[in-house]
């Protein structure tokens, strides 16, 4: 056999190594179904689409913040810094003359993700412990300022007086929350979108090295300083972006926006619904609010009790949140059959 018809390997060449792909990030069919149900809903409960559209924005919030907890394992206990950012932007815009909401959010956005870009050279210097301390410094440094600020940010009356205009130069804001409720929707899932395809590029794949080995990713030349810098700054932007929704289809900031309660309740929709998935804060969101709804509607005094219980009940049976739960009956369910 001459040298030229010789197979590879008695020519001495190596064969290739095999190609890993990247995580599997088509659509698939479960995930049509689940956004078709706010769509559905738009149609078959009108009666509560004010509700609706506070939880749409409360997951978009939760998805910020699983950004950097679910996927970078940067712990926060002051997120809301940004999400407040956000929402007296967008308000303080449509109350001085500027009602138009599509730019009032890009500039929202763009203002929350400066000052978290600005916070992020100090939450990675540390460990878990300090971030924690950090980020609630941050948030709790903005909240005083807002406070003391009252002859700009109304302190403890809110900001009010906001004129929006129409969407598109359309749709006005009603009182049903019928516009609101569409708008709130539209910027979720195009926000998501963008966000899911990002969790499953390569940036996305080396957040969870971070999040898992970060000492040995300097090791393959990825530097994880400049990863969680760009993912904190990421985060603080759709952070920011839920909160001008907020101001927006409300018409009103509050200054708990900056509030520590707001962060709080932020990390237990998403031990609720399931970090490092992206859907989790939006199940998470829908389960905690609804089930707010419902028990305050049965007693007001004492329902964050049941609300705790169900949270003692999801970390103890269901590891990883409600997402984590079906997973794992799904995997049970392959069992059996098998």
């Amino acid at each position: 056999m001459s040298a030229d018809n010789a197979p590879p390997e008695a020519a001495g060449t190596v064969p290739a190594a095999p190609a890993y792909r990247l995580p599997e990030d088509r659509w698939h069919a479960a995930e049509s179904v689940f956004w078709l149900i706010p769509v559905l809903a738009f149609f078959f409960v009108p009666g509560y689409l004010v509700l609706g559209s506070q939880i749409l924005i409360v997951g978009l919030f939760a998805v910020s913040l699983d950004l950097i907890l679910g996927y970078a394992g940067i712990v926060s206990l002051g997120h809301a810094a940004y999400f407040g950012v956000g929402a007296y932007t967008a308000g303080l815009l449509a109350t001085y003359g500027w009602g138009e909401p599509l730019s009032g959010l890009a500039i929202a956005a763009a203002i929350a993700a400066l000052v978290g870009w600005l916070a992020s050279f100090l939450v990675v210097r540390g460990g878990d412990l300090t971030r924690l301390m950090v980020t609630l410094g941050i948030a709790l440094v903005l909240h005083e300022a807002a406070n003391k600020a009252a002859f700009i940010t109304g302190g403890v009356d809110g900001l009010g007086g906001m004129t929006m205009w129409k969407v598109l130069g359309i749709f006005r804001f009603d009182i049903a929350g019928r516009v609101a409720y569409v708008y709130s929707l539209v910027v979720l899932f195009f926000a998501f979108l963008l966000l899911r395809r990002l969790v499953h590029s390569p940036f996305g794949l080396s957040l969870r090295g971070v999040r898992e080995k970060r000492v040995r990713m300097p090791a393959i030349g990825a530097s994880v300083r400049e990863r969680e810098i760009a993912i904190f700054t990421i985060a603080a932007c759709v952070a920011g972006l839920a909160g001008a929704l907020l101001a927006q289809t409300t018409q009103f900031v509050a200054l708990d926006v900056l509030g520590f309660g707001r962060s709080a309740d932020l990390l237990i929709i998403l031990v609720l619904g399931g970090t490092g998935r992206l859907y989790g804060g939006l199940i998470g969101a829908a389960v905690y609010m609804i089930a707010q709804d419902i028990l305050a509607g049965i007693n007001p005094v004492y329902w964050q009790f049941w609300i705790g219980a169900l949270l003692v009940i999801i970390v103890l049976f269901a590891r990883g949140g409600i997402l984590g739960g079906l997973e794992r009956l799904r995997a049970l369910a392959r069992r059996s059959r098998a």
